[in-house]
């Protein structure tokens, strides 16, 4: 479907794809392709289409389109982080693609490999969800320690009795986080809010931020063995991966709680399933998942298309779904109504600067251009 640059009823979009824009004075355009869209986005969308953009958006991953639906001669990309970005859908994007512009600030779910092999540049959303991260950290963490779900869910059918209900209190605990980025600086500074002492870990330390913060900086290993809470804040890589498993797991102080607001792939599921059983970990507080990237319909699911670790990942991770001590909720610690907005100024300003010539936010440049 296409329509005018005007403003559209909101009823009339994304089901399945929407594509609107200009043309400049000589004809030429530059297509943008909007993946993950929702409706809200609408008006900010509108405000990208110049006289040299034409934009084409649709509110599924890019794995869940078919061929049919894709634009042709997508030169700038945007997806958000359900969007599997593989050799296949590069293939798919097709040969013209110039930039892929994330919308958020990790970009594990893009194939930097195949985008230096195809000369694709790679930028992101470096900071937009400091204090909605930290926020929702704390969220969680305190519907962990104090029940409120369970409570919640109780008195909701009518038992206004508090037996099973004791939770414990911050104030005096130690929290510590792993990685001492700006998100991670926000929530050691609510932790000290709440009266808890503060430790963080990081491959750069910063001596002046943790002065500011009063935070004191440690290593992995005394972080572990020191703190009650455990926040982790890193991006996921090799280096990162399952750096929360067994081993660390056994080193923690017993009854130690972890939040998890970053990556799922952080946590090795099986080993922190086990440390929940045997009470070495008392609690976890999880917005992310591991899997979580082909959590989806049913129907999708059973399309088959996933690899058998994939799978096998979101399985172990459904598991966690059951335990009395886990809270889970569904990648949302961004998702505050400033946060997104933020995005997509970001995102515009991204794909702005790349089309005037100078590329803002870049994370990954290709050899062939650098």
């Amino acid at each position: 479907m296409t329509t005018a640059v005007a403003p559209a009823p909101l009823s009339s979009l994304f089901s399945p794809g929407l594509e609107f824009g200009m043309q400049d004075e000589t004809g030429g355009t530059t297509n943008v392709f909007f993946v993950e869209t929702q409706q809200w986005e609408q008006q900010a969308l509108v405000e990208l289409c110049s006289r040299h953009c034409k934009v084409h958006a649709d509110h599924r991953p890019i794995q869940d389109i078919p061929d049919g639906d894709l634009p042709g001669d997508v030169e700038i990309f945007s997806p958000f982080i359900q969007s599997r970005v593989d050799g296949r859908q590069l293939d798919r994007l097709g040969p013209h693609l110039r930039l892929i512009s994330t919308r958020s600030t990790g970009y594990d779910h893009i194939d930097m490999a195949e985008c230096d092999a195809r000369g694709i540049i790679i930028a992101n959303v470096p900071v937009y969800g400091e204090t909605s991260v930290a926020e929702h950290c704390f969220a969680i963490l305190l519907a962990l320690t104090r029940k409120v779900c369970r409570a919640a869910e109780r008195t909701a059918r009518g038992d206004f009795s508090i037996e099973g209900l004791r939770g414990a209190d911050l104030h005096g605990k130690v929290f510590g986080a792993i990685g001492a980025g700006a998100i991670a600086r926000r929530t050691l500074r609510m932790a000290g809010g709440f009266g808890m002492r503060r430790l963080a870990y990081d491959i750069h330390p910063d001596a002046d931020v943790a002065g500011e913060t009063g935070f004191e900086y440690v290593d992995f290993d005394d972080l572990l063995a020191r703190s009650d809470v455990i926040s982790l804040h890193v991006p996921y890589n090799r280096h990162t991966h399952h750096m929360i498993d067994a081993e660390a797991l056994h080193r923690c102080k017993p009854g130690v709680i972890i939040v998890n607001t970053a990556r799922g792939a952080l946590i090795d599921t099986p080993a922190l399933i086990d440390a929940l059983r045997s009470g070495q970990v008392g609690g976890a507080a999880l917005d992310v998942i591991e899997g979580e990237e082909i959590i989806g319909e049913e129907a999708q699911l059973l399309g088959g298309g996933h690899d058998i670790e994939a799978l096998r990942r979101l399985l172990q991770s459904q598991t966690l779904l059951r335990m009395p001590n886990v809270i889970i909720t569904p990648h949302i610690a961004f998702n505050s109504e400033q946060s997104v907005r933020r995005i997509i100024e970001t995102t515009i300003q991204n794909i702005r600067s790349f089309i005037e010539g100078e590329p803002a936010h870049v994370v990954h440049i290709p050899l062939a251009r650098a």
